[in-house]
């Protein structure tokens, strides 16, 4: 009878200690996100389930081009790619990215791109126009989606605070014909 109680009592700590071990890990570490909607398309598709890196803008801070999930409001977390650092001006003219003056090319949009019959795929723009901010402030983001005819992203909704960051969208679960790391 000793033995049993025993050995419940170390499958109760141990149960206690993963459960512990998953909470820590999803808090702190990765945790799952479902794409919602047509944002992102090409790259990512409405269903898309995907893992957050959280820890990486702990160590490390985003870079341009990452695709990232943050807080858009209380509510709803957009995943969207970032387009300009702090400090950067950006422009877009004749479909082309310009960041600080320098014409920047976006290989992930290329194909879709030429897909494109009527007009632009990204309409003209600079970052004044759509933030009335000369250059990106200190502890923001640039972000656009990629699906730029239907994107809510930084052209409306502004720049991102990086303390609304949740993290770096790394690797894509579902669907398993899709599986691998996200770019």
């Amino acid at each position: 009878m000793a033995r049993t109680k025993n050995e419940t009592w170390e499958w109760i700590k141990a149960l206690a200690a993963a459960l512990l071990l998953a909470g820590i890990i999803r808090f702190f570490l990765f945790a799952p996100v479902v794409v919602d909607g047509q944002s992102m398309m090409p790259t990512l598709h409405d269903g898309d389930r995907l893992i957050v890196n959280k820890f990486s803008y702990v160590i490390g801070e985003p870079k341009r081009f990452d695709i990232v999930v943050f807080h858009a409001t209380e509510q709803k977390d957009y995943i969207k790619r970032v387009i300009g650092l702090p400090g950067d001006t950006i422009e877009y003219k004749d479909d082309t990215l310009y960041v600080n003056g320098k014409k920047v090319k976006e290989e992930y949009l290329e194909a879709y791109k030429k897909k494109t019959k009527d007009g632009n795929f990204t309409y003209d723009f600079t970052l004044l126009e759509v933030t009335a901010k000369q250059k990106v402030p200190e502890g923001q983001l640039f972000v656009l989606g990629d699906n730029r005819r239907n994107s809510s992203d930084s052209r409306n909704i502004g720049t991102v605070d990086e303390e609304h960051v949740l993290g770096k969208a790394s690797f894509r679960f579902w669907p398993l014909k899709d599986i691998g790391f996200v770019e």
